[in-house]
């Protein structure tokens, strides 16, 4: 290898890399000189836990920079951007800027591994940014090397909570396209999603959650389990219209219903009324449960009297 051959020259940057690679832990001591005044004593590496096995577009490593006694944990980005590795002295503002850029990697690589838990907005990463008091620059710099890199993507993160509501949850679209646009997701990428589930889909998810509601109700009339079904259906996020269409699919027998409330009020009020009273208090009580009328007129009859 000879520096001086222009057929096998290597970057300062891609030397100083691969310098970074090879060396053992303590990888630079350089010992004091008394001639300068910000010297760098040395350059340490860290473990760093955990961390570095998450991804192999987010391997990185740490290091401890001790200067006049001072020590600095910074990373490999940090030290290839100021070229530091070599330097036997800095001067103060590449001191400070080594601050600097330590305190955005540091910020940067929190962001990379809150997204690599859980895949997350872009609003989502600019929130834990801001709580992390990072600066509004910072916080723009760092976004757009995420968005650059592939880690925050407004479709791919559109598409999988999507899917996730659809098939792991019992959310409806409208409930859906509610949140991602309160995730400051673009509507067009919303709809398009969206209008990828196929309407059947719905249908059937939407048929399948009234079914479990109608076995599981054992005490609401007819009338009112309707329509605490249809109220439940718009509640997720479902169409009105489409919940009631479902509905008239269904005959639901009011019969043992009505006899079991039957039963209820007449033991309740039998001891204090009689005739007419007794007929007239039952009757009110069944139709405010949203009993039919006539239904109850009926059974009054064939069981008052």
């Amino acid at each position: 290898y000879s520096r001086g051959n222009s057929d096998t020259i290597i970057s300062d940057n891609l030397l100083i890399f691969l310098t970074l690679l090879i060396l053992p832990n303590t990888v630079l001591d350089i010992y004091e000189d008394k001639d300068c005044t910000t010297k760098i004593t040395s350059i340490d590496k860290l473990e760093v836990e955990g961390e570095n096995n998450v991804s192999s577009k987010t391997l990185y490593a740490k290091y401890k920079v001790t200067i006049d006694g001072k020590s600095i944990t910074t990373y490999d980005d940090v030290i290839l951007k100021n070229k530091i590795l070599y330097q036997k002295e800095i001067d103060e503002k590449t001191y400070t800027q080594i601050g600097i850029d330590s305190i955005y990697y540091d910020n940067y690589h929190k962001a990379l591994n809150y997204i690599l838990r859980k895949l997350r907005s872009k609003l989502e990463v600019r929130m834990y940014l801001e709580d992390l008091e990072t600066s509004d620059k910072d916080i723009e710099k760092i976004l757009n090397r995420l968005e650059e890199i592939g880690f925050i993507n407004d479709v791919n993160y559109a598409k999988a909570y999507i899917s996730d509501s659809i098939y792991l949850k019992n959310d409806g679209p409208h409930k859906i396209k509610s949140y991602l646009l309160s995730q400051e997701i673009d509507e067009d990428i919303i709809d398009d999603e969206l209008n990828k589930i196929g309407k059947e889909v719905i249908y059937d998810k939407m048929e399948k959650i009234i079914l479990k509601k109608l076995k599981s109700d054992r005490k609401s009339s007819a009338y009112q389990l309707r329509q605490k079904i249809v109220i439940d259906m718009v509640n997720l996020g479902y169409s009105k219209d489409i919940a009631i269409e479902i509905l008239e699919n269904y005959d639901i027998d009011d019969g043992a219903k009505l006899k079991s409330e039957y039963k209820k009020l007449y033991n309740k009020y039998s001891k204090k009324l009689k005739g007419y009273d007794l007929e007239k208090k039952i009757k009110e009580k069944l139709y405010s449960k949203g009993f039919d009328i006539h239904a109850i007129e009926n059974y009054i009859q064939n069981n008052l009297h």
